[in-house]
C-alpha cells in the first residue's frame, strides 16, 4: 500500500519561515551584553515574562515619564552596508533624549525587534548597540522581544522600537509653566543627522544625485555611508547634570518637525523664542542636501534638526555658567536667542509657529 505523502509530512514552523533555534542564538550572543546595561534598581535577569524594576529611593513625590520611538529610514543605510552596531545607540537617544526634556532621569529601556529572517550575529550587534546607549544614558536594558517575520518582512530587513520609563519628583518637572520672558536659550551641537529626514536625505543623495554610501566624501572626511550612519547623540546625562546646576526651565529635543515646531511644543502661550540663525553653521551634509536636492529652506528647517540637537532654556543669572557646564562635559553648545513676549517681536517673523521665531540667515546656507 502507497503512503499518502500529503499526510506524511506535517507543516512545521521552521517549514514556514521561524527559527525558534536561531532565536535562541541570537539571545545566547547579546544576553552578556544586555547584562552590562544595568541599574541596581534590576531585579532578576533577562528570560522573564516581566522585567522588573525596584523604584528604590528617597522619592518623595515621583513621577513616572514614558517615552516610546523608533530609528525610522535610517536603518535602511545601515541595512545596505550591512552595519549594524550603531542604529540601537540611535534608538535609545530617541527614547531618553525625549523623556529627560520634562526634567526625568531614565530608569530602564525595553526594545523591540522584528526581522525578516532572525540572524543571530545581526540581531547581537543590534542589541550591543542598544546596549551601548543604555550606558551612555544611565539606564536599565530591562529587556525586549525579537521577532520573526517570514513573508512580511524580506529576510536582511528589521525595524527597531523602544519605550524608555523614567522618574522625577513633582516639584523638579520642567516644562512650559517654568518658561519666562528674559530667559535663555541655548543650543547643543548635533552629531549630525540624527535619526530624522532620512526619506528626504536618501531621496536626495542616494535617488535624484545618485551618490555611492562607500564613496569618500572630501567635506565629510569620510564615506557618505559613515557620515549617515553617526549615531544620534544621547543628552540625557548632560542634561541631568546642567537640572542639577543651574535654573533650566524646560528642554526641547529637536526631532521630526525641526527647530521651531519642537520648541514650540514648549513655549507657554504669549512667550516666544527669538533665536539667531547666524548664531551657527550647520554640518556640510545639511547644504549638501539643500543644494543638491533643491530643497528650499522653509522645507529644511521643519525636516531636520540643522545642527542642534536640544536646546535647554535657563534663566538668565545661570548662561554663563550652564554654557560652563555642558563645555565641561564636551558638549558644544552656545547661546542661541532669548524668550519673549509675543507682542515684542515683530510681526511676520513667525516660523511655523507663533510660538517660535527664527531671525537672520546662516552664513553659508
Amino acid at each position: 500500500m502507497t503512503e499518502d505523502p500529503t499526510r506524511r509530512t506535517g507543516a512545521s514552523y521552521a517549514e514556514a519561515g521561524v527559527d525558534i533555534e536561531a532565536g535562541d542564538r541570537a539571545v545566547e550572543l547579546f544576553a552578556p551584553l544586555a547584562k552590562k546595561a544595568g541599574r541596581p534598581e534590576v531585579l532578576g535577569g533577562l528570560g522573564g515574562f516581566a522585567g522588573l524594576f525596584s523604584l528604590k529611593g528617597d522619592y518623595t513625590e515621583p513621577i513616572l515619564a514614558a517615552s516610546t520611538d523608533g530609528v525610522g529610514t535610517k536603518l535602511a543605510i545601515a541595512q545596505a552596508l550591512d552595519k549594524h552596531d550603531t542604529v540601537g545607540l540611535d534608538l535609545v537617544a530617541m527614547v531618553v533624549d525625549d523623556l529627560v526634556v520634562c526634567g526625568a532621569e531614565p530608569l530602564f529601556l525595553q526594545d523591540y525587534i522584528a526581522v525578516g529572517k532572525v540572524v543571530p550575529e545581526r540581531v547581537a550587534q543590534i542589541v550591543g548597540g542598544i546596549a551601548e546607549g543604555c550606558v551612555q544614558a544611565g539606564c536599565a536594558l530591562l529587556g525586549g522581544e525579537t521577532a520573526e517575520h517570514p513573508g512580511v518582512m524580506a529576510d536582511g530587513d528589521y525595524d527597531l522600537s523602544a519605550t524608555g520609563v523614567g522618574v522625577v519628583e513633582a516639584d523638579q518637572l520642567l516644562g512650559p509653566d517654568r518658561v519666562r520672558p528674559g530667559d535663555v536659550a541655548i543650543a547643543m551641537g548635533s552629531s549630525g543627522l540624527h535619526s530624522n529626514g532620512y526619506s528626504l536625505a536618501r531621496k536626495v543623495l542616494l535617488e535624484i544625485d545618485h551618490m555611492n554610501l562607500d564613496a569618500h566624501v572630501d567635506e565629510f572626511g569620510r564615506t557618505l555611508g559613515e557620515e549617515m550612519l553617526e549615531p544620534t547623540r544621547i543628552y540625557a546625562k548632560d542634561c541631568l547634570a546642567l537640572a542639577a546646576e543651574t535654573d533650566v526651565r524646560t528642554f526641547c529635543h529637536v526631532t521630526g518637525g525641526g527647530l521651531a515646531n519642537n520648541l514650540a511644543r514648549v513655549m507657554p502661550k504669549g512667550l516666544v523664542a527669538e533665536l539667531d540663525r547666524g548664531t551657527w553653521s550647520p554640518a556640510p551634509i545639511f547644504a549638501m542636501i539643500a543644494q543638491r536636492g533643491r530643497v528650499e529652506r522653509a522645507e529644511m528647517e521643519q525636516t531636520f534638526n540643522m545642527g542642534v540637537g536640544m536646546v535647554a532654556i535657563v534663566a538668565p543669572e545661570d548662561v554663563d555658567r550652564a554654557l560652563a557646564v555642558l563645555t565641561a562635559r564636551h558638549i558644544e553648545c552656545w547661546t542661541l536667542g532669548s524668550i519673549k513676549k509675543a507682542h515684542d517681536v515683530e510681526k511676520g517673523q513667525a516660523a511655523n509657529d507663533e510660538r517660535a521665531v527664527l531671525l537672520g540667515d546662516h552664513p553659508r546656507f
